[in-house]
């Protein structure tokens, strides 16, 4: 029987794909594009730095480079949770989306720590501030 947070997470995910400007790829992650950029976009090889805030659906903060004190966050692209590598992919540098990200591309069954439980869908605003090429 699928978990409370799946089923959630997909409701969430069906109302939100018709939302205007929400578009759905093949894989099911979902984004709107806030700030078009107009830099280079990253390869999967590539290494990025970007701001972020992450959420869950019901709009609790788990993590968010925005915090006082902290750094715009730096990392290979194939070394994060397949939501973000592949919607990162999708931005040029100076670009901002948010990114509507099912379980299943991001920490699945598994979670994350004690701020992800198993199943939940994720909420990403990512801020592409440069492109380091590998």
């Amino acid at each position: 029987m699928p978990s409370p947070a799946l089923e959630t997470g997909k409701a969430f995910l069906a109302a939100n794909a018709t939302q205007p400007g929400v578009i759905t790829t093949a894989s099911g992650l979902q984004y709107l594009v806030l700030t078009p950029g107009t830099g280079k976009s990253p390869k999967k090889t590539d290494t990025v730095v970007v701001n972020y805030r992450g959420t869950l659906i019901n709009g609790v903060e788990f993590d968010s480079s925005y915090l006082a004190g902290r750094e715009p966050a730096e990392f290979p692209l194939n070394r994060v949770i397949k939501g973000w590598t592949e919607g990162v992919q999708l931005m040029k540098e100076g670009a901002k989306f948010r990114f509507f990200i099912p379980s299943h591309l991001a920490y699945g069954t598994r979670g994350a720590g004690i701020d992800i439980g198993p199943d939940e869908t994720l909420i990403f605003e990512v801020e592409l501030l440069k492109v380091w090429e590998d």
